[in-house]
């Protein structure tokens, strides 16, 4: 490795490389110019954190001749005597390298050298990624060499480190605020943010199902329960219905207390309204058996729950509103107030899914009409539909 193609690799590293056009083909080719350049590599790890609710951090692995394999890794995998016994642990907890040739006695400490030595590696070594915000990310790095990295490779790799370091920093950064805006607005919102559509009364007009819910009783439970527990049970109800929408093509625009606003965006090809007027009835179909399997318990009673669901469909306005410097991404319209207004009806009906007229229209079948009812703010009365196989309970 000569001064002239480590240049040229950071070159590449700095311009972004662009040549690559996602992060396990940065990898990939990233590898492949080390190993032209005269760097025997054998196989390559690549260790990213990310802020997420669920996943600890991504990975990435390259090997000769074969495809990036990319995995992930929970939070309680810190935790795990496969990660604290080995050479990243140090990385991650010091931000320092690790580096033992597989014949080292010393390398017998980590299990996982063991696996390498079985694959007739004879060099390790873990480099630490540092980001501008403090973070450390990982790298690992074997060869089969005979004798292992010299001294003037191992040199050319850690001088590579600082540009790879600040590629892996802002592709995380990107990952990461599409990650938080899935997460706190849902991904179609979120991908409309990330396009630029961040300006007050910047809308759309969308033609979707609308799916306005709560859970009968929130107030009396919150008064007689301590709020950490109210909050673990709605955590685990609203699981109960988000992965059902969710499944079916929704996204979850707003939690309000006990209250979950969802839409499921309707294209204009001509049957794709039944198609997803069906899904969304399947997903209340599907929340309404988890919930009702739900229970929690408590030091006094095992807790059972109800809800209630309204669906609707119409066209609706979709995108920023707000005051200030705060905006919201959110929808708005006739037929989500209809929709919550439909919802306060489930109470008193004694149901757990209605629907508008128009909705029960489109999914023709398996639907009761309840009868017709005036609707605040409404000019006139709305006939509500239930379904056919859910008998009324108090």
């Amino acid at each position: 490795m000569n001064a002239t193609d480590l240049r040229k690799i950071a070159d590449w590293l700095i311009d972004g490389a662009r040549s690559a056009g996602n992060a396990a083909a940065m990898m990939s080719e990233f590898c492949e110019r080390l190993v032209a350049a005269g760097l025997p590599l054998w196989r390559v790890g690549l260790f990213v954190r990310t802020l997420h609710p669920d996943v600890l951090g991504v990975n990435f692995i390259w090997k000769p001749g074969a495809e990036v394999v990319s995995g992930t890794a929970d939070h309680a995998f810190l935790d795990s005597p496969e990660f604290r016994n080995s050479p990243l642990a140090i990385v991650f907890g010091e931000g320092r390298e690790v580096r033992h040739r597989i014949d080292d006695p010393e390398s017998r400490r980590f299990p996982f050298l063991d696996d390498m030595r079985a694959d007739d590696v004879t060099d390790y070594i873990a480099l630490p990624l540092l980001a501008t915000d403090g973070v450390i990310h990982a790298s690992s790095w074997t060869t089969r060499e005979p004798g292992g990295f010299s001294d003037e490779q191992l040199d050319g790799l850690r001088s590579l480190m600082p540009p790879l370091a600040r590629l892996v920093e802002v592709a995380n950064q990107r990952r990461r605020a599409s990650v938080l805006l899935d997460t706190y607005v849902g991904n179609r919102a979120g991908e409309r943010i990330l396009g630029g559509q961040i300006r007050r009364g910047h809308t759309e007009t969308m033609h979707a199902a609308i799916w306005l819910s709560d859970l009968r009783g929130f107030t009396a439970l919150s008064d007689r329960l301590p709020a950490e527990t109210v909050v673990d049970i709605l955590n685990h109800y609203f699981d109960c219905q988000v992965s059902a929408i969710r499944g079916h093509g929704g996204e979850v625009l707003k939690f309000m207390g006990d209250g979950l606003l969802a839409v499921f965006p309707i294209s204009e090809a001509a049957d794709d309204i039944y198609h997803v007027c069906a899904g969304v009835l399947e997903a209340a179909r599907t929340s309404r058996a988890s919930v009702e399997a739900l229970e929690y318990r408590t030091a006094d009673a095992v807790e059972r729950f109800r809800f209630g669901v309204a669906l609707h469909v119409g066209k609706i306005l979709y995108g920023n509103i707000g005051g200030g410097n705060r905006l919201d991404f959110t929808c708005i319209g006739p037929p989500v107030n209809l929709a919550a207004r439909l919802e306060s009806l489930t109470g008193r009906l004694h149901r757990t899914i209605v629907a508008s007229e128009r909705f029960a229209g489109v999914c023709a079948d398996g639907w009761t009409d309840l009868g017709e009812f005036p609707i605040a703010g409404f000019s006139r009365a709305e006939r509500v539909y239930g379904l056919a196989d859910e008998a009324p309970v108090g």
